[in-house]
């Protein structure tokens, strides 16, 4: 993705929420010989990429106030986390300077869709309603790119791309760090027992010789303010 922008100055960079790489996507712009300036609204994750020498700052991106300034914004791993994206590609749009352009890359449609269902189907088994538990929204292709047209981007280039990827740490790993919001419809002292089932559901389908994938489809776009 940092290919997309190499020759760029004064690039801003969305968060990089949830899997934060403490400003490493920011310092790879500027090595790119970008002016990068980096967003986000945790400050441990600013705190360390400051430390590189970084400039980023403590901003939501819903809330963003830049107007013409930058000549290219780069979105990674966070839009699927956003309700209403909207906001944030009327943001993008007033940010970026005639000509600029949107990158990124997030979750498209289909992405985690054999960890989301098994989560819903163990809170159904329950007796709990888990249709509204999932934080995320994976959008087609095609409801995207009208998105960024709405707000007056052309949209050259949109794709989604399957990429299932190892998870280091196991399944079990994984729903800690994204499962909450599913898991928070739970009793506290029964989370574990339904975090397990969720694992033994998936067990068949994403486990191969030891090793855990998560079922990962990601929605990658170029989008220019003309």
């Amino acid at each position: 993705m940092t290919s997309i922008t190499r020759g760029f100055r004064n690039t801003l960079r969305t968060s990089e929420i949830p899997t934060p790489q403490n400003g490493e996507l920011t310092r790879v712009l500027r090595e790119r010989g970008c002016e990068p300036v980096g967003i986000d609204s945790s400050r441990e994750l600013i705190a360390a990429a400051r430390t590189l020498g970084l400039d980023v700052r403590e901003q939501d991106a819903c809330e963003m106030e830049f107007e013409d300034e930058f000549d290219a914004v780069f979105s990674n791993a966070v839009l699927h986390w956003i309700s209403d994206t909207d906001i944030v590609i009327g943001n993008v749009y007033r940010a970026l300077r005639r000509g600029g352009r949107f990158v990124g890359e997030f979750g498209g449609y289909g992405n985690c869709a054999a960890i989301v269902t098994a989560l819903v189907d163990e809170l159904e088994l329950r007796g709990i309603d888990g249709s509204n538990a999932s934080p995320w929204h994976f959008p087609t292709a095609d409801e995207f790119s009208n998105r960024l047209a709405a707000a007056g981007f052309s949209v050259p280039y949109i794709e989604l791309i399957p990429r299932p990827t190892p998870l280091p740490e196991g399944m079990q790993g994984f729903l800690a760090t994204f499962a909450d919001s599913f898991a928070a419809h739970v009793a506290r002292d029964q989370r574990n027992g339904y975090l397990s089932a969720v694992c033994d559901r998936l067990e068949p389908l994403l486990r191969r010789n030891e090793e855990w994938t998560a079922d990962y489809v990601r929605l990658r776009f170029e989008a220019a303010k003309e």
